[in-house]
């Protein structure tokens, strides 16, 4: 970006940091030792496909890519589907956070290497409570923004509802272990998640 960008308000784009996402497993022990909250072995990629190009060949190198490290080959590492507003997610299974932000990275870097990092808008991580309990007693997600390389939780309650206390409970016990989006307005709700 050049001076003459500068005078003319324009602002270079914040390029991805995806290595963000290995800081998963560390806040992992966090999640669950303060938060009572585990992994539930699911997260998705959302990505918006360009108009007129169809995702298939990313999809396929993505599974090539995934099931090199697949423990049992019967069962499916990627699966895709289409959400109410066109959105596609590209949905991957994991033991744990390590495993599931290793694969996540993989989609991700797949995507972007493929030329359309542009249409990549968020990963997301499944939180399932402890069986014995803890403060929080329902799903929720941990949302990375690719595009500004920072995570915030996401709590729904109900079809259209969202636990907003849950969320800033869990932003105080991961600030510390995580890149959290400091502004609140980026913290979009994202209903019928087809991450469990």
């Amino acid at each position: 970006m050049g001076l003459f960008d500068i005078l003319r308000g324009k602002t270079a784009a914040v390029q991805p940091n995806l290595d963000t996402l290995f800081a998963l497993p560390s806040a992992a022990v966090t999640l669950e030792t303060q938060a009572g909250l585990i992994t539930s072995g699911h997260a998705g990629v959302c990505w918006k496909p360009p108009a007129g190009q169809g995702p298939i060949d990313v999809q396929t190198q993505v599974e090539q890519i995934l099931a090199l490290d697949d423990a049992d080959p019967s069962t499916p590492a990627l699966r895709s589907v289409e959400d109410d507003l066109g959105y596609r997610w590209l949905l991957v299974e994991g033991s744990d956070f390590e495993d599931l932000a290793t694969r996540v990275h993989q989609v991700n870097t797949m995507i972007n290497e493929n030329g359309w990092g542009a249409q990549l808008l968020c990963s997301v991580f499944g939180l399932a409570p402890l069986a014995d309990g803890g403060p929080h007693t329902a799903t929720s997600y941990l949302v990375y923004l690719y595009k500004r390389g920072t995570f915030y939780p996401f709590c729904p309650e109900g079809q259209m509802s969202r636990d907003n206390e849950a969320e800033l409970r869990l932003r105080a016990v991961l600030g510390t272990d995580l890149p959290l989006e400091s502004d609140l307005g980026r913290w979009m709700a994202l209903w019928g998640l087809p991450v469990t």
